[in-house]
């Protein structure tokens, strides 16, 4: 998307305006502008000069935003964004307030202080009523060129054929100032004649006051709307200000501080206790507390060392670093939330739609409108002076702007309170539409769980203590690379365990472990390897199957053919995981987990976090078609509101009935979580996850907790709702004033509106609008006690080869036969009979070494990036692994694949091609 800053806009005509001309332009496929920002989003082909013309033919001006190259186009870029946010408008409009309000008091004493009120003036004012009209319109006059900028804008637009607010406030002015004029040359006429009664009658017709009050007025409320709006890109400004000035690089052994704009790519830059981390990097020497509150949110520091990764706009808040930077310029983590808060802000939200058409058309409207009044009036016998006050009100207090800003400052608000919390909107659509979701799907390894093994259970056997167990298990483990081995060492290193050093170190056929320390032999591994090794008592051998059980890996160790114990391994869920679950429940969110491990682990899972249905063995394509035939389910008519029957009714549908599609969020973090991010309604990426996963999404979580999707969806409805009530109080303003103005209520109740009125609700109604969508900047998007519940849909999703998915209600009852075949699996077995009747190759490869799902899922995935397969299943029970291709594999490729990622390849088999279908879903 291309942006371009606009300027000249007034309202949400000018910008409707803008629209349509840009619209136009040949190869143009989507334009949104934003009154807020005063920015345009283009996309499609067509050159940046010819849209330029276009905005200028439509009578106001363009330029494109980031046009610099080379080095310094970030931080340029940056530095153009903050001064086209920043509040030039307003000291204007100060300086002019302030002028018209000396020049309107005095005009003031003239006219209704001394008429109304009998207040003094000089004594050769005394039954001088032309010279006291002639000071009326001079310093009407003068009020008038102070606001020149209503008229140049208002008349402008209305020679273009795209009248604005700006011209109603020029005709209401203007018509009040040349009536008034006219009455003071009858007035002269009546002077010459002597006519002293018909002198005081025109006296009474001048509307001077009027006209310069109007413009006054509006000022004030343009002055009020103007002070709110910057505040409503306060976020997106205190981000920008982040952005650092200056880094100390090391080049050839000297430090030197230079501009942000020269670190390259590849360079060695020093930040000291208190500086700010100035571009992307990973630390070389040294370790630090890092304060990342600026990018997630997060206000307690986290420990950084050698090896892990900084980011642009933290702060380093104790030791000294060292570190290399990876990514300079618009490529850091702060230039790429800035510009996604930025593309956002440029985006229009769906609801925006309906305000748009009424604004495009609201002008001409309402200037019709009023000359319809006065010629009405007219007829009905009123005067000139009484019908043309009528038609003045009505222009002045119609206000098309409070429609055209109903969305935007609600959505840039939003936008910014949830970049403020880690929460990244990547356009005004998601940040609508995330609160409506009805089923939230969650991957479950780095989504649920953290995504890595850690020990979570010590069971020494015997006259064995924990730490001889961990002890002896620490020392075996040093020199295996394997996942589970890394885990053990952790917790070790956790529990500042010596590591002394071990000797005949191997890695056994059957997943195990040998090492000789002091001359006394160790073994590790799992169940069946040690049972193949010494006599595991049944106490231990059922603790081994009740870890199993659980979704953790047990692993068994012994010393001299004695056994020490178990240590129990798994992918643990992370803290807040259980309690962002049961939130997105009391919303009355179904939760479904989704994942490609086997059945058992998934469901020990799966009840441990508290989800309402599991789905497990599916591969990375089957997710996508998961989150497919989900959408595609029709919502209940038990279901279904009052609103939704009615309008799905007979006497709302025409033609072909539209199924109503459950709405879908899909949370990942990996690369096999981009098809399934994409075709879901939104698509979350949570925490540090992979890029592709991150351009695949909608909405960007920068922390890796779960919690955060319901507060992205918290914020969502708060939003939403926030826009509902600045629509309504828009629409309502128009139709309640227009009337009132109009007089229709003269004939009945007797009341009027004075021109004056009128203005001053006119210039209150932005405001109003722009204050409430502030109010947004208190909404605690953590705070679930305002949090309401949806009905939830009522589907039964199906998993495993047709069977039923286990739900939390469910978990303890057996998988349901896999003939039955309905939900999901039936849906994609019907869509997917071409795929089923397909030949293929099948693999079946012999691997040791494996000892839990995680081992199988790395089995998997590297298979998976050595070659286009329709499907691989590992199993570490069996120690195989079947593959499914539509041709044969090179062998030696598939092995060196496998043995790179730690693993023992054995026997490699291929059976003859066969006609075979398979199932999605596998155990």
């Amino acid at each position: 998307m291309d942006q371009y800053t606009v300027t000249g806009m007034s309202c949400a005509a000018c910008q409707a305006r803008v629209e349509k001309a840009v619209s136009k332009v040949a190869g143009v496929t989507s334009c949104s502008v934003s009154l807020l920002t005063n920015s345009m989003g283009v996309e499609g082909t067509a050159s940046p000069e010819a849209i330029i013309r276009a905005v200028q033919e439509a009578g106001y001006g363009a330029s494109q935003k980031g046009a610099s190259a080379g080095n310094a186009r970030a931080s340029q870029s940056i530095a153009e964004q903050e001064a086209a946010l920043e509040d030039h408008e307003t000291p204007v409009l100060k300086r002019r307030l302030i002028a018209s309000v000396g020049f309107l008091l005095v005009l003031m004493y003239f006219s209704m202080g001394h008429m109304m009120w009998g207040w003094p003036l000089p004594a050769w004012f005394d039954d001088n009523h032309v010279a006291m009209g002639l000071v009326q319109m001079l310093l009407a006059i003068i009020i008038m060129v102070i606001n020149q900028k209503f008229f140049i804008s208002g008349f402008k637009s209305l020679w273009h054929g795209s009248p604005n607010m700006d011209t109603l406030v020029a005709l209401g002015s203007s018509a009040s100032f040349l009536w008034s004029v006219y009455a003071l040359f009858m007035m002269t006429r009546a002077q010459v004649d002597g006519d002293m009664e018909a002198v005081m009658t025109y006296m009474m017709e001048f509307y001077f006051e009027s006209a310069a009050m109007i413009l006054t007025l509006i000022t004030v409320g343009k002055m009020l709307e103007a002070r709110s709006k910057g505040r409503t890109t306060d976020a997106l400004k205190s981000l920008m200000k982040l952005a650092p000035k200056t880094a100390v690089v090391v080049k050839n052994g000297v430090e030197q501080t230079v501009p942000i704009d020269q670190v390259q790519k590849g360079d060695v830059f020093v930040v000291r206790p208190g500086e700010n981390i100035p571009v992307d990097g990973v630390i070389l020497d040294g370790s630090s507390a890092v304060n990342e509150a600026a990018l997630t949110g997060e206000s307690i520091p986290v420990d950084k060392t050698v090896g892990d990764l900084v980011s642009a706009a933290t702060v380093n808040q104790s030791g000294f670093i060292r570190c290399e930077a990876t990514r300079v310029g618009e490529d850091t983590t702060l230039s790429q939330i800035i510009k996604m808060v930025s593309d956002a802000a440029a985006t229009k939200a769906p609801i925006a739609k309906i305000a748009d058409k009424v604004s495009g058309v609201f002008v001409p409207i309402v200037i019709t409108i009023a000359v319809i009044t006065t010629i009405v009036w007219l007829l009905a016998g009123k005067t000139v002076a009484f019908a043309l006050a009528r038609g003045i009100s009505v222009l002045v207090i119609s206000c098309p702007c409070a429609l055209g800003l109903a969305t935007p400052v609600a959505i840039m608000v939003g936008n910014g309170m949830g970049a403020k919390n880690g929460i990244l909107f990547k356009t005004a659509v998601s940040l609508e539409e995330t609160g409506k979701v009805q089923v939230v799907v969650l991957d479950k390894t780095g989504t649920i769980t953290s995504g890595e093994p850690k020990v979570t259970d010590l069971f020494p056997a015997d006259g064995v203590t924990e730490q001889d167990l961990l002890a002896y298990a620490y020392a075996l483990e040093q020199k295996s690379e394997h996942p589970l081995a890394k885990a053990i060492l952790a917790y070790g290193k956790e529990r500042q365990l010596d590591c002394p050093e071990v000797s005949d170190f191997q890695a056994l056929p059957g997943n195990g472990l040998s090492a000789v320390l002091d001359q006394e032999e160790l073994l590790g591994g799992s169940l069946k390897f040690i049972q193949s090794q010494v006599t595991v008592p049944r106490r231990l051998e059922e603790k081994a199957y009740a870890f199993a059980e659980r979704g953790k890996t047990p692993l068994l160790f012994t010393k001299n053919g004695k056994l020490l114990g178990i240590i129990a391994v798994a992918d643990v869920i992370k803290e807040d995981s259980p309690q962002a679950v049961r939130e997105l429940q009391d919303m009355g969110i179904r939760v479904v987990m989704l994942t490609g491990d086997n059945e058992r682990t998934a469901k020990a899972i799966g009840a441990q976090a508290g989800v309402d249905e599991v789905i497990a063995g599916v591969l990375p394509d089957g997710k996508e078609r998961v989150i497919r035939q989900i959408k595609e389910m029709e919502v209940p008519e038990g279901r279904k509101s009052g609103i939704q029957r009615l309008l799905h009714s007979s006497i709302f549908r025409r033609g072909k009935e539209e199924k109503q599609q459950i709405r879908v969020a899909m949370v990942g973090d990996g690369i096999n979580d981009a098809p399934a991010l994409t075709r879901a309604d939104i698509g979350i990426a949570i925490g540090a996850g992979a890029d592709v996963a991150i351009d695949a999404a909608d909405v960007v979580l920068m922390k890796s907790r779960l919690s955060d999707v319901p507060a992205a969806i918290r914020l969502s409805r708060a939003t939403l709702r926030n826009i509902h009530e600045n629509l309504f109080w828009a629409f309502f303003y128009n139709v309640i004033g227009i009337p009132l103005a109009a007089g229709v209520w003269i004939p009945i109740f007797g009341w009027t509106l004075n021109p004056m009125f009128g203005a001053a609700a006119m210039s209150l109604s932005s405001f109003c609008v722009v204050s409430n969508a502030l109010r947004l900047n208190l909404f605690r998007i953590r705070d679930t006690g305002r949090d309401r519940k949806i009905k939830p849909v009522d589907i039964k999703i199906t998993g495993i080869n047709g069977n039923a998915s286990e739900t939390a209600q469910d978990k303890t009852e057996q998988m349901r036969s896999s003939d039955t075949h309905t939900g999901v699996s039936d849906h994609i077995n019907q869509n997917e009979s071409e795929m089923e009747e397909m030949e293929m190759v099948k693999t079946t490869v012999k691997v040791d070494g494996m000892m839990c799902g995680m081992c199988e899922n790395h089995v998997n995935e590297a298979v998976r990036k050595a070659f286009e397969v329709k499907k691989v299943t590992s199993n570490h029970s069996k120690g195989i692994t079947e593959i499914l291709s539509e041709a044969a594999l090179d062998e030696a490729k598939l092995r060196a694949a496998i043995e790179e990622g730690g693993y023992k390849v054995g026997e490699i088999t291929t059976g003859d091609q066969e006609k075979k279908g398979f199932s999605l879903f596998h155990k």
